[in-house]
């Protein structure tokens, strides 16, 4: 994609994420090499180098999943042991359990679209749960659960088109952008609750 080829306001915001993650992922790893030559050297010791590593290691898998989620998608294909490294990477100290059953590679697109919607899904489930993603013949399936499903009718009537009365948070950014991608690869997304289960397709 460049510039001359843009022809929706999300292509220009795709490539606006996709330069801010790629020009912080580089300091990212560069601190994270650094710790490593520490330790080996015996200078990364005591509980302060100990909250450097966990920090820079939860910046770079956030990085690595908004990288997909909110940059331009092309037309490259991602492995399924991509997928798997960042969503447990991103997940490991949360009370959300992702559960990836694809095993193929997958277009670029799919895989963003399905991160936009673990974001949408995990605004619902604020107190943990599982969260599986997979695909059948009708396409693919996220499925929520958990013992309480909190899904605020005001952020989910924005998948259906319906605009917030309030407008959005940056943190609800993904409801908006979820249907505008998911248009641009002729897919649509659908959604339906139940007190512990939430599913989400397209």
């Amino acid at each position: 994609m460049t510039l001359s080829v843009l022809n929706r306001p999300a292509d220009l915001g795709s490539l606006i994420g996709s330069r801010i993650c790629h020009d912080l992922i580089s300091p990212i790893g560069a601190i994270n090499n650094g710790l490593e030559l520490l330790a080996m050297s015996g200078g990364a010791e005591g509980p302060e180098i100990g909250l450097i590593g966990e920090s820079v290691g939860s910046a770079s898998a956030r990085i690595r999943f908004f990288r997909v989620a909110f940059g331009a998608a092309g037309d490259q294909m991602v492995g399924s042991a991509e997928v798997v490294a960042i969503l447990r990477d991103l997940y490991a100290t949360s009370r959300l359990d992702i559960d990836w059953q694809i095993g193929a590679a997958q277009p670029r697109s799919h895989v963003r679209i399905s991160f936009l919607a673990i974001l949408c899904l995990e605004t619902a489930m604020p107190y943990g749960g599982t969260l599986t993603v997979q695909e059948d013949k009708r396409g693919w399936l996220l499925t929520g659960t958990a013992d309480r499903i909190n899904a605020a009718p005001e952020l989910w009537s924005v998948l259906a088109g319906v605009p917030s009365n309030n407008g959005l948070q940056p943190s609800h950014v993904q409801f908006a952008l979820l249907p505008l991608v998911a248009q641009e690869h002729d897919c649509k997304v659908v959604s339906r609750f139940e007190d512990r289960r939430i599913e989400m397709r397209f």
